[in-house]
């Protein structure tokens, strides 16, 4: 990986400002224990912060071809609507679970079929919430080649997306 710009340094340096990494031991969707955990959900009490993390996401994009896009619910959603918003680049929304009642649509908003979606995440571990959004979005008729992630663990996630056809841009 090449050298920070200064850009991002500042980012690390506000997202430890304001308690984005926490030490002690936790237990992540992986299952993985850690003694280290990026709390990125607390970005969402600091727009600057925000806004930083989604011009860096996007910069990370760059190369991609994609239509839409779709943050991995539910950190990377604001990272996905303020780069949408900012960039002026349509977005869907993917749902968690399924509702019982109104469109019980799994994936909302406006797209063509066979339309490019970049997914958004916050942090890659083991690559399952990537995986889990991707499946879903094909299943609605959507492409997916590229996901892009503030920060990737090294625990194996970019070579599962890989081998479910995708490319992981990892910012971190």
């Amino acid at each position: 990986m090449a050298q920070p710009s200064a850009d991002v340094i500042e980012l690390v340096e506000a997202l430890h400002s304001v308690g984005a990494v926490k030490f002690g031991e936790f237990k992540l969707k992986s299952g993985i224990m850690s003694p280290v955990y990026f709390d990125l959900r607390v970005t969402v009490s600091y727009p600057k912060i925000l806004v930083m993390v989604a011009k860096q996401l996007y910069k990370a994009c760059d190369g991609a071809k994609y239509d839409v896009l779709c943050g991995v619910p539910y950190t990377a959603l604001p990272f996905a609507t303020a780069m949408s918003t900012d960039n002026n680049i349509p977005m869907v929304l993917r749902r968690k679970e399924a509702k019982d009642y109104g469109t019980k649509k799994m994936v909302e908003g406006v797209y063509e079929p066979g339309a490019l979606c970049m997914i958004v995440e916050d942090v890659v571990t083991s690559g399952a919430s990537v995986l889990e959004t991707s499946k879903s979005l094909l299943e609605e008729g959507l492409k997916v080649t590229d996901a892009v992630v503030l920060l990737d663990r090294e625990q194996g996630g970019p070579e599962r997306i890989t081998a479910g056809g995708g490319q992981l841009r990892a910012l971190l």
